[in-house]
């Protein structure tokens, strides 16, 4: 049997860590096949159900990649999305889902390699969890059933 390769989704701010990630593409730096990486206005506009339905639909992890602190295009926007990611990795953590499997990350536009290597780091650490639970534990922490 293969080695297990975790399905990852990462949100990337369109201003800085999609740049980023564009960047490490024509840099020809490389990052695990398994990262599918999705682009967002601002990681401030991903409400909580964004994260909850990408691990409802199977994924094992989420990266969500924002601009620099004080660098947001929006303001505040990563600012908002690190409050709302840490507050979700209470619920997932309340829930028995390892709260590593959702973690943020600030780079600049210019931050292909700092990016890479946060991807390469979420991959070896969702890959070292293993497969995550069922998806009835994600949705039972999604829908409030089963308190």
């Amino acid at each position: 049997m293969g080695k297990y390769e975790p399905k990852i989704i990462a949100f990337c701010c369109h201003y800085c860590a999609y740049s980023a990630a564009d960047l490490a593409g024509s840099s020809r730096l490389q990052y695990p096949a398994n990262v599918h990486i999705v682009r967002t206005p601002c990681t401030g506009r991903l409400e909580i159900d964004y994260y909850m339905k990408a691990f409802e639909n199977g994924m094992d992890g989420i990266l969500v990649a924002g601009c620099e602190e004080g660098s947001c295009h929006f303001k505040d926007g990563n600012l908002l999305a690190k409050r709302r990611v840490n507050s979700i990795r209470t619920v997932l953590a309340e829930a028995g889902i390892e709260m590593e499997r959702l973690r943020m990350v600030n780079v600049s536009a210019a931050g292909a390699r700092p990016l890479v290597e946060y991807i390469k780091e979420f991959v070896e650490t969702v890959s070292n969890l293993g497969p995550i639970k069922t998806k009835e534990t994600v949705k039972n922490t999604t829908t409030g059933a089963g308190k």
